[in-house]
């Protein structure tokens, strides 16, 4: 996708949007134990994800880099 196309205020919504699809299927996780959006297990939304914050950092644009493993049960080791 074109991103430079986008304006920055469309690059934050895309942004928003795969944030608020990987709270979800946070949220249904832990109530049905599976996940709507599989955004975790589908690599296209890493892709699209790390495409957004790549030309967001070409255009100097602040905004918090997504933690793919955020909220997922940590190794006692790590």
């Amino acid at each position: 996708m074109d991103y430079q196309a986008f304006t920055n205020d469309s690059l934050t919504l895309m942004h928003e949007g795969i944030r608020g699809a990987l709270a979800s299927d946070h949220a249904v996780e832990c109530q049905v134990g599976d996940s709507k959006f599989k955004v975790r297990d589908t690599l296209h939304w890493k892709k699209r994800a790390a495409d957004l914050e790549a030309q967001m950092l070409k255009r100097g644009m602040s905004f918090v880099v997504i933690d793919w493993h955020e909220r997922q049960e940590k190794l006692p080791f790590s």
